[in-house]
């Protein structure tokens, strides 16, 4: 079986398949341990807001992209709502087919919410899109050297490629602090986050 240049945790380089199942595991001990951290600390999502809006010089009127946060993810609602009063364009992600970057549509704290694909929350149809700038990008794991472990579509890799590729876009890891690892498993397609912001501290890159 061919090599890849694959470098897991462990220093090793890997196969496809080993990859694909080294992956698959450390997904499942992250999914245990973010989901510790988000039932120890509910409020983690205030000490954010605070570290991501010193963190993000946003001029005004700059439009940014969050999520309606699934349980066991870190909420970003406190962060989404002071933007939008601050008068930014903020959207929230919708899956549009399989193997597809994701779409954007406006969130109003005065529209309900529809259930997308895999029970995420979006804005409804006839919601604008928008073309955010700034990303705030959910995760499962992330390194020192800002690479990110996802749950493995490969949205927002792609949505990621497709912006940058077009304009500016600054890609922002959300995560608890201790969903950092000493090293992501990454392929030569991987690319680093701009930042990871925790409750705890702000990383650049």
């Amino acid at each position: 079986m061919r090599l890849f240049a694959v470098r897991s945790i462990t220093g090793c380089f890997m196969d496809s398949q080993e990859l694909a199942d080294f992956k698959a595991d450390l997904r499942k001990e992250m999914f245990a341990r973010r989901e510790e951290a988000w039932r120890a600390d509910p409020l983690a999502g205030e000490v954010l807001k605070r570290h991501l809006i010193e963190a993000l010089a946003m001029p005004p009127g700059l439009a940014v992209s969050g999520y309606w946060p699934l349980p066991g993810e870190i909420d970003v609602r406190p962060t989404l709502t002071h933007y939008h009063r601050e008068g930014h364009r903020v959207g929230l992600p919708v899956v549009v087919a399989k193997n597809a970057p994701l779409l954007f549509r406006q969130w109003d704290p005065a529209v309900d919410l529809v259930q997308g694909a895999f029970r995420v929350m979006t804005p409804p149809p006839e919601a604008p899109e928008v073309e955010p700038s700034v990303i705030l990008v959910p995760l499962l794991a992330f390194d020192p050297d800002g690479y990110r472990l996802g749950y493995g579509g490969g949205f927002y890799d792609r949505t990621l490629a497709k912006l940058k590729a077009k304009a500016h876009t600054v890609a922002v890891g959300v995560a608890f602090a201790t969903q950092e690892v000493p090293m992501v498993p990454r392929g030569d397609f991987d690319h680093a986050l701009d930042f990871i912001v925790t409750e705890r501290a702000v990383f650049k890159f």
